[in-house]
């Protein structure tokens, strides 16, 4: 029997991050806003198997003092849902902002030659400027409900973005037009990946300090246990937006439908200086299924993993289907029944669904993947967000 690959074929020189010095998000401004954008919380939600120690809770600052540091201190990290594929993932003190996408209902989008979309949804944060101050964006790929154009247009051009090496072309060739190319991304194939630690300059403020909200610093937590500093591991895995087979050729040729990412985001923490990255220690894994159907190559995953745990599935679901509904000939995301048997293959300890009902495109409905988790069994290892909810939950000390 053949050994598995290893999971990482190649790593990128670490992308080091500093909150003490996190690029303004927006290309037209030099500082951040103060006060700090807070997260319009509505409910936080925590494991499905821990209802009775968790209860679904108010939002945190609705909450009085006492149960707010009890709730921060309990589950420190978290994952805001804020629509369609658009999340902030919190690893304190570090924040992740995953295919921005902030369009309102009746907006239109370009999905490629005579295929638009219309969306259906409004966003749980308006725009950019109401986010608090983030330290990288992650791209699935080039489509325009993943970054949509008012992000392009507004976008700080050095603010971090990690994506496909397709996008990372499309993004660095911006027109002037659109605010000109993007100066910091760093374009990931299949089975590689980038290490994010924490700044030298970082850990010896908060050491020497005690810590400090300066230039868009802090998170909820400092990101240092002991000697070990906070830290994140991104590596691209395998996604097809086009089903196998001559539609795929032909896409290949066309260029039509993007390339796009799976993503795993492992949330961890690091030992020693900045570029000592040889050292992570994974505390938490979400895979992030990315727009993708469910295809052989997904198989190689959990392969890979070699046993690996995956903690949380975000998967993007709503049997997204081209041209339109009204003309629904090709399906190029997840619908429910899809959904499911990625949850059977990749066996996540939690799943959290979304991209599903933000445009008309998407023909299979949250109530689709719903019956079939129930029909599975499975309803005990999902837990459903609402724009504007939070899923918390704890990152592991590190595994060796």
């Amino acid at each position: 029997m053949a050994t598995p690959k290893p999971l990482r074929q190649t790593t990128h020189p670490p992308l080091i991050l500093n909150p003490l010095q996190r690029t303004p998000l927006l290309n037209t401004s030099t500082h951040h806003p103060s006060p700090e954008p807070t997260l319009p919380i509505a409910h936080s939600k925590h494991h499905p198997q821990h209802l009775q120690a968790h209860p679904e809770q108010p939002p945190p600052e609705k909450a009085g003092t006492k149960e707010k540091e009890k709730e921060t201190e309990s589950d420190p990290a978290s994952i805001f849902f804020i629509g369609t594929a658009t999340t902030l993932i919190t690893h304190p003190p570090l924040r992740i902002l995953t295919d921005p996408n902030f369009l309102h209902a009746g907006s239109h989008i370009h999905l490629g030659p005579a295929v638009s979309a219309t969306r259906l949804t409004d966003p749980a944060i308006p725009d950019l400027a109401a986010l608090p101050p983030l330290d990288v964006v992650l791209v699935s790929h080039y489509h325009e409900d993943h970054f949509d154009r008012g992000v392009q247009r507004a976008l700080g051009r050095d603010v971090p973005i990690v994506t496909t090496r397709h996008a990372k072309g499309c993004l660095e060739g911006v027109g002037e037009d659109e605010g000109g190319g993007f100066r910091r991304v760093w374009g990931l194939g299949e089975w590689e990946g980038v290490v994010m630690p924490l700044a030298d300059e970082y850990v010896d403020y908060v050491r020497g300090v005690g810590g400090g909200d300066a230039n868009g610093g802090g998170g909820g937590g400092d990101g240092l246990d002991g000697g070990k500093r906070a830290a994140v591991r991104v590596t691209g895995l395998p996604g097809k937006h086009v089903p196998p087979g001559p539609i795929e050729v032909a896409n290949e040729l066309l260029g039509a439908v993007p390339p796009t990412n799976g993503w795993l985001v492992e949330l961890g923490w690091t030992n020693g200086e900045e570029k000592g990255v040889e050292g992570f220690e994974t505390g938490y894994r979400i895979y992030i299924s990315g727009d993708t159907l469910m295809v052989d190559e997904l198989k190689e995953i959990p392969e890979r993993l070699r046993g690996d745990k995956i903690d949380l599935m975000l998967v993007h679901l709503g049997g997204t289907t081209i041209p339109g509904p009204k003309m629904p000939l090709l399906m190029v995301t997840m619908d429910g029944e899809q959904g499911v048997k990625l949850m059977q293959l990749v066996d996540p300890d939690v799943t959290v669904p979304i991209h599903f009902d933000d445009y008309d495109v998407f023909c299979s409905p949250l109530d689709d993947f719903k019956k079939q988790v129930d029909a599975a069994g499975l309803g005990d290892k999902v837990v459903y967000l609402d724009r504007g909810d939070e899923y918390r939950f704890t990152v592991r000390g590190g595994e060796a």
